[in-house]
């Protein structure tokens, strides 16, 4: 069915293409279509100028489906080759951004270097990710001066993934969801070359290893089972 000569199908599928949650839940077809086609109906009529039936939007999802097969993706593959590890008893302290912080900084990882886990700055500030017992001597170096944040009490969860997830979108999605859906909340994250690490308040670091070990098996189930299919076919 074409409306102002565009298909409803074409713009549920531009709809989608634009919110990897959706693409996510169609994939793993834990969705209700019901539900999803009453949330984007409102974009559906903006994009249609016309006031769309939810019939209509449910039956363009069903032919959308097939647009989301996760697995002939890249993404499949890389959740599957990917490792964990945690690093429990962690700290961050983060400070406000200058000559003299970056100076700091630079000194500390001359000093220190390995107690730290991740250093990231934004325009701002820096962040600096270390062990728990060495927090005393970041706060030295500091001297509490420019300090914006400190906080003990966490655990990293690094993630290591194949090369491939730097040119692959949604593969970092992936992880930050499986967490969320679970009600944890992540810190403060980086990402550093095929590493991701998520900090997570340490009562939680169970149930977030938990969560993404099960993320993980299920992608190489489903790998494995692509290849049994792929195999029979021949």
């Amino acid at each position: 069915m074409s409306v102002n000569g565009r298909s409803i199908t074409s713009a549920v599928r531009e709809i989608i293409n634009n919110d990897i949650s959706f693409q996510d839940s169609l994939e793993r077809g834990y969705c209700n279509i019901s539900a999803v086609a009453r949330i984007i109906k409102p974009q559906v009529n903006r994009l249609l100028e016309k006031n769309i039936r939810v019939e209509s939007i449910i039956t363009a999802l069903k032919r959308s489906r097939k647009f989301y097969d996760i697995q002939d993706r890249p993404m499949l593959s890389i959740l599957a080759s990917s490792t964990i590890s945690v690093k429990t008893d962690v700290a961050k302290i983060s400070a406000g951004k200058g000559k003299r912080t970056m100076e700091k900084v630079a000194r500390a990882l001359t000093r220190y270097a390995e107690d730290f886990i991740s250093v990231s700055e934004s325009a701002l500030s820096v962040t600096m990710v270390i062990e728990d017992t060495s927090l005393h001597k970041l706060k030295a170096i500091f001297a509490n001066s420019n300090i914006l944040e400190v906080e003990a009490g966490l655990a990293a969860i690094i993630v290591n993934s194949p090369e491939r997830i730097i040119k692959t979108p949604g593969c970092a999605f992936a992880f930050y969801n499986q967490l969320a859906r679970r009600h944890i909340n992540i810190d403060d994250t980086v990402s550093c070359y095929t590493d991701t690490i998520m900090l997570v308040n340490m009562v939680d670091v169970g149930k977030a290893f938990n969560a993404l070990a099960e993320l993980i098996s299920s992608c190489r189930r489903d790998l494995k089972k692509n290849d049994e299919i792929f195999k029979g076919s021949k």
